[in-house]
Order: structure tokens, then sequence, then C-alpha cells
């Protein structure tokens, strides 16, 4: 058994960069809302941007706040669940989490390209090299250290809320019709237009402990939960102003979405600035860049902390000789990255959803877990709330979860059943082969059983999940 654990290489990193960070891992610009207005109307879109984080956002910024300050270690979230719930557990969330990042990180790639396609029409071969320069480019950046990546992270945030900022005075200015009207679609209930509506708030809204992956690369760790908070109502505003402002400028609220509809991108056009639609374009690009810098360094701390435990590829930890990066992790992800962008990957994107809700879920009882094992455990940012109060927080954002696995269509419920099955499958074979925290190879009779347990509801909720939709 292994005691030695990798010393990474620190780094000196303010909180406005870790907010900055954050800002592009959970944000970085409005985009996406657009899909929702039309499915859930106007008036219930700015509601569910205001009320939904009171539900989803706070309680996970807070969770992640108290948890990383308590637990400020390379890993993160992984090693907050490992620590309450044990090996088993703290493999599948990291395995889940990863495994969604890592598709995540390759759209943003590919829709990056996209826009710069819209303005200069690309051939097959050159798009593919933009792909390719645009992964390498970042990579390089990653494996110098995370002051690099948080500097251009910063850069481009200052940009995209530029950017947002500027299209929410041209918006307000320019008002003329009732943002919140309809409140639903005509012909559709409340319900209906919540349920689908909610999933892409709910994605909006999601990011908050990605940072948590990399507390132990910092000097002060704890700027992490001080940047977290900070971000949460920063967020919030953007969403909510810009969405109002663009609304209440052009209406047409049935028209909006990302693809062939109105966006942020195209307000400017229709408001005859056309240099702010030319903006948004750049924006588009630096904002889906930004997203792409922060989740690289951020998806490959995971596999990085997964084999530091022994329960990955050795090779997944080597440290960099001048940086001190995982470098072999950010280039590992960059490679699949690149190998994704090539290549259909729907069924991937179907299992997204799924492999993130199920790792939330870990995470908010992880924090309740703990509460209880370890109510002297030093938590330099505590939630103000007593054991009971943290549970009632945390079974919101966990009730929500469970709702959006149901929200997405028979396709995302049968892909998602899948990505959960890959977790124990791959902690079988992991364990048997590196040994894990304990350096025991054989697996205990608790893990067993979790294994098949999982694997046999996931099964039959395939089957049931087909039996209804072909009956």
């Amino acid at each position: 058994m292994k005691e030695e654990k990798t010393v990474l290489k620190k780094h000196k990193v303010t909180t406005l960069t870790v907010f900055f960070m954050i800002f592009c891992m959970v944000c970085a610009g409005s985009y996406g809302i657009e899909d929702m207005i039309p499915s859930a109307g106007p008036g219930l879109t700015v509601v569910l941007l205001i009320f939904l984080p009171f539900f989803w956002s706070i309680p996970q910024g807070l969770v992640a706040a108290e948890l990383g300050s308590a637990i400020p270690t390379e890993g993160g979230y992984y090693k907050w669940i490992q620590r309450a719930l044990g090996e088993f557990w703290g493999f599948q969330a990291c395995w889940w989490r990863t495994i969604s990042i890592y598709v995540d990180s390759t759209l943003y790639v590919i829709l990056a390209v996209g826009y710069v396609n819209s303005v200069f029409p690309l051939t097959g071969w050159q798009s593919f090299a933009l792909k390719a320069f645009f992964i390498i480019a970042f990579s390089v950046i990653n494996v110098r250290g995370l002051r690099d990546v948080g500097r251009i992270a910063s850069y481009f945030s200052v940009i995209v809320i530029g950017s947002f900022i500027a299209l929410i005075f041209v918006g307000f200015s320019h008002a003329q019709f009732n943002p919140l009207l309809p409140f639903v679609p005509e012909g559709q209930t409340v319900a209906e237009s919540v349920g689908l509506g909610i999933a892409i708030c709910m994605w909006m809204y999601a990011g908050y402990e990605s940072m948590s992956t990399m507390a132990g690369e910092l000097e002060n760790p704890m700027v992490i939960p001080k940047a977290t908070i900070l971000s949460v109502p920063a967020i919030m505003l953007l969403y909510i102003l810009s969405t109002i402002a663009c609304l209440a400028a052009v209406g047409q609220w049935q028209n909006w979405g990302v693809e062939d509809g109105i966006s942020f991108g195209s307000i400017g056009d229709m408001l005859g600035f056309h240099w702010l639609s030319l903006i948004f374009v750049v924006t588009a690009v630096i904002a889906n860049l930004s997203m792409y810098n922060t989740y690289l360094a951020s998806g490959s701390r995971g596999f990085f902390s997964l084999a530091d435990d022994h329960l990955a590829p050795d090779f997944l930890q080597k440290l960099h000789g001048k940086y001190g990066t995982p470098h072999t992790a950010i280039i590992a992800m960059a490679v699949i990255n690149l190998l994704l962008c090539q290549i259909g990957f729907d069924t991937l994107v179907v299992i997204d959803v799924f492999l993130l809700m199920f790792a939330y879920i870990l995470i908010y009882v992880a924090a309740i877990v703990l509460r209880v094992k370890e109510p002297e455990l030093e938590r330099p940012f505590k939630i103000p709330l007593g054991t009971k109060g943290v549970a009632l927080l945390c079974t919101c954002p966990i009730i929500l979860c469970v709702v959006a696995l149901f929200t997405n269509g028979l396709s995302y419920f049968i892909g998602g059943c899948i990505g959960i099955i890959s977790g124990p499958a791959v902690y079988v074979i992991c364990k048997k082969k590196y040994g894990g925290v304990d350096g025991q190879k054989e697996l205990t009779a608790r893990d067993k059983k979790l294994t098949i347990a999982i694997i046999s509801v996931m099964l039959i909720a395939v089957a049931s999940a087909l039996l209804i939709f072909f009956k």
C-alpha cells in the first residue's frame, strides 16, 4: 500500500481571479437561456431565473463553500464525498462528473468554431485545424498552471461581462414590450411549462463545485469559498437583467432559440446596432473558449485525483517537471476532446444531465452526512444553519435533481441510465487492477452489493421506460 501523495505546485491566485474562473465554469454569459423562452414562456422563464437559485444554485454555492473550506484539497467534491460516504461513492461521483465535463468541454470547442464559421465559412479541414488549434493552445495554458488559466479566464470574463452590460443598457433603452407576457405559452399549463424549462435553468446555474477540484494547487484555498459566495448573486443578476432587457426590447418570445432563432447575439442587429452584433459573435467565441479553458483545468483534476488514490492509471498523476501540473491528465483530456470533436457523439450528450444530477445528489448527501459524522470538523466558512437546517437546505436541490432526471425524454433517460452503470462497472475494474486507497484489490461485500444494486436498478428503470413507451 502506497501512502505517498503527489505534491502539486502551489500558485498564488486572488479571490477575484477565482471569481472569474467560477464565472466561466457556471455562466460565461447568458447563452442557452434562449431555448427556455419559447418552451416555458417569457414570464415563467424570468420567474425561474429569479427564484430557482434559492432552491438550486444558492444551496449549491453554500455547500461548495462550506465543504471547500473544511476539506480544501485537490479533488474537491470527490474528496468530500469520499470522506463522508467512502471510496465507492467518491469514485462514482468523480467518474460521473468527470465524464460529464469531458463531453461538455468538447461541445464548447465545437460551438466556438461554429460561431467562427458563421462569419468566416470554413471547409472541413479548416474546421478541424481550428478545433485542434484551440485544444492545443488551451492545453499549453493549462500545463503552465492555474495562474495562467486564471489570467485567461479573467481577461475573457471581462470581455463577456462588458458585452452583456452593453446589451442590457441597449435593451432597456429600447424597451417596448412587457417581458413577462405571456406567462406561459397558450394551451400549456404552468406545470407543463415548468417541466420544459427547469432542466435548462438548472443547467444554467450548475458548476459552482467545479473549482474545488483545484484547491490543492492554491497557496490559499480559502479564496474558493469566498469567490463562490460572490459569484452566485453576480451570475443571477447577469441572467435576469439580460433576459428581461432583451425581451422588453424585441419581444417575439416564440421565435427565440439558440439555433436559427432570436438569440442574445442577434439582438443588437435587430435594434440597428450592427457593431453590437459583431461584438457578440466575438463574445460568443470567447465565452465558449473561456468555458473550455476552465473545464479543462477542472476535468483533468478528476482523473488525476483518482490516479493519486490508485483508482486510475498511474500515468495520470505524473507532474510536469517545470510547472508542477498534472500534464498527462491534461493532455489525456485534450486528446479525448479532439477525438470527440470528429465523431457524432449525440449519444454521449444524452447521458450528460443524468451524470451531473447523480453527482450533485451525492454532494448534497455528503454535506448532510459530514454534519452528522463530524460536527467538530473545522469549517472556516460554515452555513449558518444547524444540521437539520442543512438537511432541509440540501433536500430542495436533491428533489430538483430527481425531477430533472424525468424531464428530458426517453433517449436522455435510457442514455443516462447506461451512463450511470458505467460508474460501478469501471470501479470494479480499477479497484481490482490498482487497489484503491487501502491497497486492497478485492471488493468488499458492501461494494459488491452496491455495484449489483446500482446496475440492477438502472436496468430495471430502462426496461420499465421502454415498456411504458411502447405500450
